[in-house]
């Protein structure tokens, strides 16, 4: 437990309570249908009365789950449960992807019946492992003390379909992660570096049904399920995959923190407005952070600490309710509530490229995308590494990309909330993608993405009227400082890939097309269509 010892001091956690930690491996936990889960149980040396904190993971119960959910916890006075979920881990039964409410209520029974168990019972772990939380939550009630799932959100489909796009780089890259599961050490290490090299080719398969074969050799059954069930209600997400209808209905206290580049971040920002509205007991802490950054786990820790400490001992957490890192500025603020007290300002994007505060003159402006030359996403909020605020000058040299850029602010300009934009579109096709970006441009001219959105664009969903369509693109959610002699950017494009499937134009299902075709897209612009986007400004 050396390492762990050494992350604990890099996250600035509080001291330790004690430094003996037994650790009981793959005990069994048998399900209602006799399938045999394995945990690992932390108990803390010298502790009486220890609260126990759960934690159930796809993703083992080694390596970094045990150093950052598991050992932190038992050093400072839980006993920790780590379980591998069904499937995985040298659990039995089959595993099925996000399906995981049957299993954590059951879970929760054998704690219970345990000799050991002081009577309170929290939940702590990101991503898959928050999911995991928020499938118990509601039925919970009142067994759970406190929750505190970070980096994730109660249900997985909306960042399947960002805009009812497929996630594609994260969705084929955890498929192919999570199906040599099994593999062990070394043939694990293998098969990744394996798979890493025949990713690129996979993005751009077709059909992409066939993308797991092109990357594994064989096919992965969820990733294919998920490609069959793209509609928004279908029962695959709904009936058994999807909480968000019940998370105003979770009692236990719950602290949600993510990052502003989290893949999740739009979700979890939904599940704390839904706690907010039900009046529970809720904390949210957004920063700078990706999904998979180091930082993002050190502060969850902190947080949770803090919150399970003082909730365990009977107490009221203190501190801002809301509490937003505003990038550019390396400043932490406090609020009472999301989103922060802001004033929406719109920029308009003229004819002539330029970004100004007036719907300017009458105009046009065209760009062309082509699936097979798909404008590529670089950063943004992804899954894997290569998030994050990054340099668009290889994005920006492209002719599929059409740019606004603002005069250079005479002042600092500091935003923090929900960003939109309303673009006034003029198509070729019925079927295409939308994709919006804000950039900060510095004096030496480096652009570097603030947030984007992109939206999936069908004759159903956006029709047109005199050929125009009106689309409205909900942009990442942010909090940045544009400093004064910078430039606001705007990027216009119909893709971006492979954080995002390439979308064929030619209407087919998403898993079986195999053709594409160019889409020729026109904006425009001036009083009769005010192509613009909304930027939250800060009140002083």
């Amino acid at each position: 437990m050396v390492v762990g010892r050494v992350l604990e001091r890099v996250w600035g956690l509080p001291p330790a309570l004690t430094a003996r930690v037994r650790v009981r491996r793959a005990v069994p936990v048998v399900m209602p249908d006799e399938v045999v889960l394995l945990a690992d149980v932390y108990e803390p040396q010298g502790v009486k009365h220890a609260p126990t904190v759960l934690v159930r993971s796809p993703y083992g119960r080694r390596g970094w789950v045990e150093h950052a959910c598991a050992v932190p916890f038992a050093r400072r006075g839980y006993r920790v449960v780590v379980q591998s979920v069904r499937g995985t881990g040298g659990s039995g039964g089959e595993f099925d992807p996000f399906a995981e409410r049957a299993d954590g209520l059951a879970t929760l029974d054998w704690l219970e019946r345990q000799p050991w168990w002081a009577g309170r019972t929290l939940t702590f772990g990101p991503s898959y492992l928050g999911l995991a939380q928020w499938a118990v939550a509601a039925e919970a009630g009142e067994r759970l003390t406190a929750i505190a799932p970070f980096a994730a959100a109660s249900q997985f489909r909306d960042q399947t379909y960002l805009g009812e796009a497929f996630t594609l780089r994260g969705c084929l890259s955890w498929s192919a992660m999570m199906a040599r599961r099994d593999l062990g050490p070394v043939r694990g290490r293998v098969a990744a570096l394996r798979e890493s090299r025949r990713l690129e080719r996979a993005y751009l398969t077709l059909p992409l049904e066939e993308a797991d074969v092109a990357v594994r050799g064989e096919p992965i059954p969820w990733f294919r399920e998920w490609l069959r069930h793209a509609d928004p209600g279908d029962p695959y997400w709904t009936d058994t995959r999807d909480h968000r209808a019940r998370v105003a209905d979770v009692t236990a206290p719950a602290t949600l923190v993510t990052g502003w580049h989290d893949l999740f971040l739009q979700s979890q920002l939904a599940d704390h407005a839904a706690l907010t509205k039900a009046g529970a007991r809720t904390r949210l802490t957004i920063g700078p952070w990706t999904h998979t950054s180091p930082a993002l786990f050190g502060a969850a820790l902190r947080d949770a600490l803090d919150w399970f400490g003082t909730l365990a001992r009977g107490g009221v957490p203190d501190g801002d309710p809301v509490r937003l890192h505003l990038q550019n500025a390396d400043e932490w603020r406090g609020y009472a509530s999301w989103p922060p007290p802001a004033d929406s300002r719109a920029f308009y994007l003229h004819p002539d490229g330029a970004l100004r505060d007036d719907p300017g003159k009458e105009g046009s402006t065209s760009f062309t995308y082509d699936p097979a030359d798909p404008t590529p996403g670089v950063g943004g909020p992804l899954l894997g590494p290569g998030g994050g605020p990054r340099d668009q000058a290889a994005v920006e040299v492209r002719p599929d990309v059409a740019l606004w850029t603002s005069p250079p602010l005479p002042a600092d300009l500091d935003v923090a909330g929900p960003v939109s934009a309303v673009v006034h579109l003029r198509s070729a096709r019925p079927h295409g993608d939308l994709l919006v970006r804000v950039c900060d441009v510095a004096a030496d001219g480096r652009s570097v993405q603030v947030c984007d959105g992109l939206v999936r664009l069908t004759p159903d969903t956006h029709p047109a009227r005199d050929g125009v369509r009106e689309v409205t693109v909900e942009l990442w959610p942010t909090a940045w400082r544009f400093r004064a002699g910078h430039r606001i950017r705007v990027h216009v494009a119909g893709g971006s890939h492979p954080r995002f499937a390439r979308n064929p134009g030619t209407g087919e299902p998403l898993a079986t097309a195999r053709e594409t075709v160019p889409q020729h897209h026109e904006v425009l612009h001036g009083p009769p269509h005010p192509t613009a986007v909304f930027l939250p400004v800060l009140r002083a």
